[in-house]
């Protein structure tokens, strides 16, 4: 049964018919190479930051016809399990090329194999690429500490490199690196517009919503494909919990798993509307 039949609300919208009509979005095949403007930083300390010690992983992406004048909204992207930060660069294209500065860190690696950085910055050669790593965001109070620093450092990053609203920063992740998102968003909601979970579920952390008062000012989007193993009480117990403590939430679930088109469409439309408001 799907999980909207088992919460009967009217509080959770699962209608798009009132979502906002974006203009059509610029897809990855249909652009040239030369037009992407995607910044890659593979060394772990390519880049001395005023503001930072030390560079992590990451991915930049900077939009097509990029604006230095205007301040962007920022989506900081956290990878699924088993992949890395170029994960962004498959759904950016989906989400938008135009409306956002995105920023993806590398999760803490589940391999004990070392990272050798590459002097290829070739995108599509990096796409193409293949490694023995894996990444995850292990959602334990003992590596806590070094997911926040990899986070927040590359937001700091992301605000020398480009021209950010400071009040749009939104986290975004799926899977595992949505349950993080979520996390993090809950725990220092006073950095974070909102937070975007997409298939990952909820943070077993007794502190998440210690914050509950300040974490008013946060909106959530919490996707489910059916099939998922989040399940379809765990998602019900979500959302009256944070309905209960006050968050605006928004709610999609589909018939398909995995990061589908429409549901990174529907975190574009949900982000503008937040933005445009």
């Amino acid at each position: 049964m799907p999980i909207s039949d088992k919460f009967s609300t009217t509080l959770f919208s699962t209608s798009r018919t009132s979502e906002p009509v974006l203009p059509e979005r610029t897809t990855l095949q249909s652009q040239p190479p030369e037009r992407l403007t995607l910044e890659l930083d593979f060394a772990r300390i390519a880049h001395q930051s005023n503001t930072t010690s030390q560079s992590h992983p990451h991915v930049l992406f900077s939009p097509i016809h990029y604006e230095p004048g205007y301040a962007y909204p920022l989506l900081v992207w956290l990878h699924g399990s088993g992949s890395d930060e170029r994960q962004v660069m498959r759904v950016m294209p989906e989400i938008s090329m135009r409306n956002y500065i995105a920023v993806a860190p590398r999760g803490l690696p589940l391999t004990s194999e070392p990272h050798r950085p590459t002097n290829n910055f070739d995108v599509y050669s990096i796409l193409r690429s293949h490694t023995k790593e894996h990444y995850d965001w292990l959602d334990t109070d003992e590596k806590l500490a070094e997911i926040e620093q990899r986070v927040f450092d590359c937001i700091a990053i992301a605000k020398e490199r480009c021209h950010i609203a400071s009040d749009r920063i939104f986290l975004a992740g799926f899977g595992n690196g949505g349950t993080m998102a979520l996390r993090l968003a809950l725990l220092y909601p006073e950095n974070f517009a909102g937070a975007a979970s997409l298939d990952g579920a909820f943070p077993k952390d007794k502190r998440i919503l210690h914050r509950w008062e300040d974490a008013r000012l946060l909106s959530v989007f919490l996707a489910v494909g059916q099939g998922t193993d989040v399940s379809a009480e765990s998602v019900c117990q979500v959302l009256e919990l944070l309905h209960t403590a006050g968050i605006a939430i928004k709610f999609r679930e589909y018939a398909n798993n995995g990061l589908t088109p429409t549901m990174l469409q529907d975190l574009n439309r949900w982000i503008m509307d937040i933005v445009c408001t």
